[in-house]
């Protein structure tokens, strides 16, 4: 359990959707913040909006050369660095054929490969400061295979994998690590197709601030994962025991799903 007040985290992606909504809720808290993110214009406008006006460093995480630095840049800060909320991420809705090599290099590195490289960087600082807490947040679409998501899924799940292995791995240091997975969030990255398949589906959607709470109040509990949201974290628990049950209700949403694809 964290107490957030004097907290020292950095946030990675803190000038996303939900990046903003946390970094805004930590500060209100009390947290001593690092902010990282790939887009300088907005992230030194959100740490302009804060109290505490919290240091910030431009970094592509996915650059070693950048990562490099951004872990200089923290091992620099005081107090010591005590927790990272993994944030950085991209989505791409539509049928697999629409994925070209690119893209799906893109989404494989940042969603993943770059998470773990980060969380693999910070462990030597994180050690020494300890006990500290890495908190990766992934997304129902880490448990919940769905037609559209093929690859966000692939990489979500692949995160949600690497952080149940790396807590069990840490488990016998101080270096705790845990998952938190919302459901679909109202942010830039789902564009009006998403949006509009997810009324036609009577999906629901939180907002950034929705999320940003729920993800403190996960930060204050000792619970290692939180799944977001009703019915979905029901059918997290039914794709697990009885996946056919789910393959079947995404065979009926099959139709509607696949009219908005590009």
């Amino acid at each position: 359990m964290s107490s957030i007040n004097n907290l020292s985290v950095l946030v990675t992606g803190a000038a996303g959707g939900i990046g903003q909504a946390l970094v805004k809720a930590l500060d209100k808290a009390g947290a001593n913040l690092i902010l990282t993110d790939v887009n300088e214009e907005r992230l030194k406008h959100v740490s302009s909006t804060l109290a505490k006006c919290p240091p910030f460093f431009v970094a592509d995480v996915s650059n070693p050369t950048d990562r490099a630095l951004l872990i200089n840049f923290c091992e620099q800060q005081d107090p010591p660095l005590q927790m990272v909320i993994n944030l950085a991420g991209i989505n791409h809705f539509g049928a697999l054929s629409d994925h070209n090599d690119v893209l799906l290099e893109r989404m494989l590195m940042i969603n993943l490969q770059c998470q773990i490289a980060l969380c693999r960087d910070l462990l030597p600082l994180l050690s020494q400061n300890q006990p500290s807490t890495i908190i990766n947040v992934g997304s129902i679409l880490g448990s919940i295979g769905i037609p559209g998501y093929s690859v966000y899924c692939a990489t979500k799940f692949g995160l949600r994998g690497f952080s149940e292995a790396l807590g069990r791995e840490l488990s016998d240091t101080k270096v705790a690590v845990r998952y938190f997975a919302p459901r679909a969030t109202k942010t830039a990255l789902n564009d009006a197709r998403v949006n509009e398949m997810n009324a036609a589906l009577g999906n629901k959607a939180d907002t950034p601030e929705h999320v940003a709470e729920a993800l403190l109040a996960f930060i204050e509990t000792d619970k290692k994962r939180h799944y977001l949201g009703w019915p979905e974290k029901f059918f997290v628990r039914l794709n697990s025991i009885l996946p056919g049950l789910v393959d079947n209700s995404f065979i009926k949403q099959l139709p509607t799903i696949k009219r908005f694809f590009q």
